[in-house]
């Protein structure tokens, strides 16, 4: 369970594109609104996880290649979206309906993000598969740990991002320009790692 909630720690607090749209939908919907967010990985890392586990580290070149281009899409897509909100400052109590959309998004970026398919075939898959060896119960324990982890540190970070743009409009369209420009920038990286082959 320990080694899962480091893993799980680690994951919520490394940069990424699905903390910079966290950032997005805590200033359009508020923080408390935006914590169902924080479930995401647990709504979408399963069949990942059950795909790597069966053709663990023997993922085609082509399916790599295709999740990138898709990544590199939607991350500039919601980057277009979040600058131009940014733009109008928007404010930070938008309807109820704002977010599923939301949650809709966030789960169309962690299941085209790269780096979530490399931690399940390079860290994850194996670990969760030298502990189901083990014990099916360590194994459980290990995703216990992990999505706990994952899952507060999350809701922790939507938490503050929403409470630091409560500092007025000022606050709210500058971190929604960062948070825009951080989807444009890890949609650029991809796209250069895309073209170095």
């Amino acid at each position: 369970m320990g080694q899962g909630a480091v893993l799980g720690l680690s994951a919520a607090a490394a940069p990424g594109p699905l903390q910079a749209l966290f950032v997005a939908r805590a200033l359009r919907a508020g923080p408390v609104r935006s914590l169902p967010l924080a479930l995401v990985p647990l709504a979408t890392d399963a069949p990942v996880v059950a795909f790597v586990l069966v053709v663990l580290a023997q993922l085609p070149p082509a399916l790599v290649t295709a999740l990138r281009v898709a990544g590199i899409a939607v991350m500039l897509a919601l980057a277009v979206a979040t600058l131009r909100a940014a733009r109008r400052a928007a404010r930070a109590d938008a309807p109820a309906a704002e977010v599923p959309r939301g949650f809709l998004e966030a789960g169309l970026v962690n299941l085209t993000n790269p780096n979530m398919w490399l931690f399940w075939s390079v860290i994850g898959g194996p670990t969760l598969t030298a502990a189901w060896r083990a014990s099916p119960a360590r194994a459980l324990a290990f995703l216990a740990g992990f999505y706990a982890c994952i899952v507060a540190g999350n809701a922790a970070f939507l938490l503050l991002a929403g409470g630091i743009a409560r500092a007025g409009p000022a606050a709210r369209r500058a971190l929604g320009i960062a948070s825009g420009v951080a989807l444009a920038g890890f949609a650029g990286w991809q796209a250069v790692l895309l073209a170095r082959g």
